[in-house]
């Protein structure tokens, strides 16, 4: 397995299959980093499971502008993120550039 996983997450219908892959990811010892954007990121307020997701990945952040756009208020930060990890698509970029593994869901 690879030493780095990120996960570029646009499907808010793929949330169990994201905690099972970082599961499995972390269980082989990788890093992993999860960026939730667009219709994704209803999972940080409306999946139980979300801050869970938070614990076990080593980096978990949502696109802003997405989650305004979806409706919600930038400064009801979701539970497990702080304001930082209210951030931009340059997260995905991260992603891309420094991770030895890319998942888009």
């Amino acid at each position: 397995m690879a030493k780095s996983l990120g996960i570029f997450v646009t499907n808010p219908e793929q949330f169990k299959h994201v905690m099972g892959i970082t599961k499995a990811a972390k269980a082989k010892g990788s890093k992993v980093k999860v960026f939730f954007t667009w219709d994704a990121t209803h999972n940080a307020k409306k999946e139980a499971g979300f801050k869970d997701l938070c614990e076990l990945a080593d980096d978990v952040s949502i696109c802003v502008d997405s989650y305004a756009k979806q409706g919600y208020d930038i400064k009801d930060i979701p539970e497990g993120l702080d304001e930082k990890k209210m951030a931009t698509q340059a997260q995905h970029g991260i992603i891309i550039e420094d991770y030895d593994c890319y998942l888009s869901l």
